[in-house]
């Protein structure tokens, strides 16, 4: 069934095929939608593009609108469809868990907490055996402060700039970016450090990042030096010696950043800043809420691209595949420090969430999806990059795997974002040719893509030439 695209725009490229028809749309008309969507719904939760998107129906990487109109999602609900929208064996074995038992509560064993737990744990190094499962990635964020706090009995936590690790209270003061911050006390005994950019930071260069695509940026390096690593590794000790008592809690970094852009580090820092934070008494902690669950390519964790292991490691979005579920992963050790008192979830580890866990890492492994994380992810960013030495205003492209980042700017010397009303018209323009991507970074200058580790290479070419008459059509309405 090829795609009849309703669309103004002319461009060459042809949307792949998919024999996958959706039901007709039966709920209320667009413009009731939007009437309960402006008396109803809390304003804080916005919607993307000048006419929201009304979905209806996804199948795998593709998702159907009220119109019947397809979509390449390259943002998987932002980086939550891990293996597919409705994957088959997913929703198989959701339904048959469905009927059988929803819930009853950690109180009492039931088999799918037990079975779930000893396979999520055995995709992990020793001795990050025990899991606590809980309902997202905030939550999931906010007890690994929790637990580092009470085990190493200091209190203060380091995160870096730019990073993103939930909308609570408690990791809120993690989360360092100025739209999710809100004027009212919170962030007691939180510290940023300058995140390590070798894009956009005062140091970086052309060897600096585990990437298929380096920046643009020259530097002096030589093999196996990296002087930006060692000058952004000089901050962090600055931050330690000034802004945080002798001793702290921990350290939480994301392995590349997500919300802020797929913001990648130099190699080597995060080991360096690893020991430096060990040496203070502290847990390092490795926010894989984006990075997990093979989306890399090379390594089912992000931490493992690092050569480090971390006392702590936070789960969720593409732990259930757009289920509802999250989880700390600690040691034994660290683990304990909880059971001194209380400490209860109610939803967290529920059979239908185990259950639905479980299936997406059989979908993962049975799919080869880590593998074609690596091999199409590889390939798109190689494409892209041949997009960024065309076109001026994109500055940068990096990723690793099905991670990926491409960040506008006016120039490539000034690095400066490009303006927003100049993003928004090639971000619609790639929705009306039937591309989603996702948004990120400070300024909102940075695509985010980040699609289910589904997609193929005929998916990219297409994306790749959407994209490319985007931007082609933004230089035609410069001139």
């Amino acid at each position: 069934r090829q795609q009849k695209w309703k669309s103004s725009l002319s461009t060459q490229a042809k949307m792949p095929p998919c024999d996958f028809v959706p039901e007709k749309y039966e709920s209320y008309p667009y413009e009731r939608m939007q009437k309960i969507r402006e008396q109803n719904v809390a304003p804080s939760l916005r919607t993307y593009y000048k006419r929201p998107l009304l979905l209806h129906q996804g199948h795998m990487q593709w998702l159907f609108d009220h119109e019947g109109q397809r979509y390449l999602d390259l943002f998987a609900g932002i980086v939550t469809v891990s293996v597919g929208h409705c994957h088959p064996k997913v929703t198989m074995a959701t339904q048959k868990q469905l009927a059988r038992l929803w819930h009853t509560t950690n109180i009492y064993m039931y088999p799918a907490i037990h079975e779930y737990a000893e396979k999520l744990t055995s995709l992990f190094p020793d001795p990050l055996k025990v899991v606590y499962l809980t309902n997202s990635g905030s939550e999931a964020n906010d007890l690994a402060m929790f637990m580092a706090r009470l085990h190493t009995r200091n209190f203060d936590i380091i995160s870096l700039r730019g990073g993103y690790h939930g909308g609570s209270p408690y990791t809120l003061g993690l989360t360092s970016l100025t739209p999710y911050k809100h004027g009212v006390a919170n962030g007691f005994g939180c510290t940023t450090t300058m995140l390590p950019d070798v894009f956009r930071g005062p140091w970086g260069g052309s060897h600096c990042r585990d990437s298929p695509v380096q920046t643009v940026r020259k530097c002096s390096c030589t093999e196996g030096a990296c002087l930006a690593k060692d000058q952004y590794i000089e901050q962090f000790k600055d931050t330690l010696n000034t802004s945080v008592p002798k001793t702290v809690a921990g350290f939480i970094a994301e392995p590349i950043q997500g919300v802020n852009g797929a913001v990648q580090y130099p190699r080597n820092f995060l080991k360096e800043a690893y020991q430096l934070i060990r040496e203070r008494g502290g847990l390092c902690i490795s926010d894989e809420v984006q990075t997990g669950f093979g989306r890399t390519g090379s390594h089912f964790w992000g931490f493992q691209t690092h050569g480090v292991v971390p006392d702590i490691v936070t789960l969720a979005k593409g732990i259930g595949n757009g289920f509802p579920m999250a989880a700390v992963v600690t040691t034994k050790e660290i683990a304990s420090s909880l059971a001194q008192n209380l400490h209860f979830n109610t939803f967290g580890g529920n059979p239908l969430a185990c259950v639905v866990g479980a299936a997406v890492l059989d979908a993962i492994e049975e799919d080869g999806l880590q593998k074609n994380s690596e091999d199409v992810g590889t390939y798109m960013l190689l494409e892209l990059a041949k997009l960024r030495d065309k076109f001026e205003i994109v500055g940068d492209v990096r990723g690793k795997g099905l991670m990926i980042g491409v960040e506008m700017v006016t120039d490539k010397d000034s690095r400066r974002p490009l303006p927003a009303e100049e993003i928004n018209q090639i971000w619609e323009d790639c929705k009306d040719m039937g591309v989603l991507i996702g948004r990120g970074g400070l300024y909102s200058q940075t695509f985010r893509i980040k699609p289910p580790m589904c997609i193929t290479k005929r998916d990219v070419d297409f994306a790749v030439e959407v994209f490319h008459t985007a931007l082609q059509r933004h230089v035609e309405r410069a001139a």
